[in-house]
């Protein structure tokens, strides 16, 4: 009898404490489409996954009229924009746009049987501005007729505030006396010297966080890290103002230097650069392997570390194959007597595409090669090598005396040497390209690729492709 009476009031107690779920999903998140709140169901809610702002898509794209489509059997989504046929899979973080292949900061999930997207793409591909507030967890979109009602909603203005579109931030990194800042628009910087601390201010005009890359209400701050910058103590950097919104960035010296400070515009990405002109040592000085005069090989094995790239249809990392791959490029290379190579990773971590191409610019390098490894899972009959670059007559060169070798060592379908626009060989100064060299979601690309004989031949006709381009017997 004591047992039940126990066993009562614990329940009643169980009863009266449980929070009101319903309640506390409600209040958890909002989506403001110009200007209107959209009506979530009860279950649904806007989340964060990896520092990643996450909407749910059939909501968003159901309330700008767009087609939607959910296989269960295949865990896909295929949204009907216009003409334009958007397809994601649930776990993959390769998306279809049109046909082309999309990869996506954070793959799609399912949360309480609705699948969420990160916002970044629903930004990019659907042609909406987009703001997060992670305050009041409040995502506001607005379509391209609309780009006042977003201002204005998603921040109080007075009344004779001016209305303007405002430019997202979507990373920010320091590295080699380079100030990086990438984001969708262009804005003109306000640049200060100031003294005492001795400190470079950047302002940014216009501009806001875009993603939880950046999670920072106004008034809070972040720092980079700057560990190995010589001339650098700190970088931090705030949303500084509001109404307007302003992006402050601060740069603190080591030690007082005239710094002559210069910045430009490359795809995508502001770039702020510190060239030194006081007292200060230059953190990397004449490249070693010129000093030898020995040509300079760069060698990128793609994605690494928490970016896995693609996965093959046995459910192999990219990473893993562009590495090992990599590593007998390498080895081969340190035989040659003519050649220095250096590698923009030579274990399982991420440098960013910015950073891969500093290094590269830094070294003054006489060719870059970025390998990889390609995939269509939702067609796995595609396969083939193909090898890019971009514009440079030598980085074209280059392509096809690695590209004719690559066929023939790998047996694999020739998809032929392309121009395409990638960062890493669009902004390095040098004979540039990126080797794709098989599809990993293709079933006999796959054991091509992963074979390591086959990986030795591959690398084999790099090398020979390389020494080719270099005039190198």
């Amino acid at each position: 009898m004591k047992k039940t009476i126990l066993l009562m009031i614990l329940f009643l107690f169980f009863l009266i404490n449980l929070p009101d779920q319903s309640h506390a999903a409600a209040g958890q998140s909002k989506i403001i489409l110009d200007g209107q709140e959209v009506i979530l169901p009860s279950d649904v809610q806007v989340t964060v996954i990896n520092k990643h702002v996450m909407v749910p898509i059939r909501v968003v794209a159901e309330n700008l009229k767009f087609g939607v489509d959910w296989d269960q059997k295949s865990h896909s989504v295929t949204i009907q924009q216009n003409s334009k046929i958007i397809s994601l899979h649930v776990d993959q973080r390769e998306a279809r746009v049109a046909e082309t292949p999309i990869l996506l900061d954070v793959a799609p999930q399912i949360l309480n049987q609705s699948v969420v997207v990160p916002l970044r793409f629903v930004s990019e591909q659907m042609g909406l501005a987009v703001s997060w507030d992670n305050k009041d967890k409040i995502v506001y979109l607005t379509t391209s007729t609309n780009n006042s009602a977003q201002t204005e909603a998603s921040t109080p203005h007075s009344e004779n505030s001016e209305q303007v579109s405002l430019t997202h931030i979507s990373e920010i990194n320091f590295l080699n006396n380079q100030l990086v800042v990438s984001m969708n628009g262009i804005v003109t910087p306000i640049i200060s010297n100031l003294k005492d601390p001795n400190r470079i201010v950047i302002d940014l005009p216009n501009t806001t966080f875009g993603d939880l890359s950046q999670p920072l209400a106004s008034g809070s701050m972040a720092k980079l890290d700057v560990s190995g910058q010589p001339n650098v103590s700190e970088v931090r950097y705030s949303l500084f103002n509001r109404d307007p919104d302003q992006i402050r960035i601060v740069i603190e010296m080591n030690r007082d230097s005239i710094i002559q400070v210069n910045h430009e515009f490359i795809g995508d990405q502001l770039i702020i650069d510190l060239n030194d002109t006081g007292d200060f040592e230059s953190p990397i000085q004449e490249p070693l392997a010129g000093e030898r005069g020995r040509k300079i090989v760069v060698i990128d094995p793609g994605h690494g570390g928490s970016d896995p790239g693609t996965i093959s249809i046995s459910n192999k990392y990219e990473k893993d194959f562009n590495l090992a791959l990599s590593l007998k490029v390498q080895e081969l290379l340190l035989k040659e007597p003519e050649i220095e190579v250096l590698m923009t990773r030579d274990s399982d971590v991420y440098p960013t595409r910015t950073e891969r191409v500093q290094l590269a610019n830094t070294l003054n390098a006489d060719v870059f090669v970025s390998i990889h490894g390609n995939s269509v899972l939702e067609s796995p009959q595609a396969n083939g090598t193909e090898t890019y670059y971009y514009q440079r007559s030598s980085s074209k060169q280059l392509a096809n005396a690695i590209h004719k070798r690559l066929i023939k060592a790998m047996g694999l379908k020739d998809r032929g040497v392309k121009d395409k626009s990638f960062q890493v060989i669009r902004e390095t100064k040098m004979a540039a390209v990126l080797l794709e060299i098989g599809f990993l979601s293709n079933i006999s690309d796959e054991k091509a690729m992963l074979s390591n004989t086959v990986q030795y031949k591959a690398a084999q006709a790099i090398v020979d492709g390389i020494k080719e381009y270099l005039s190198i017997k």
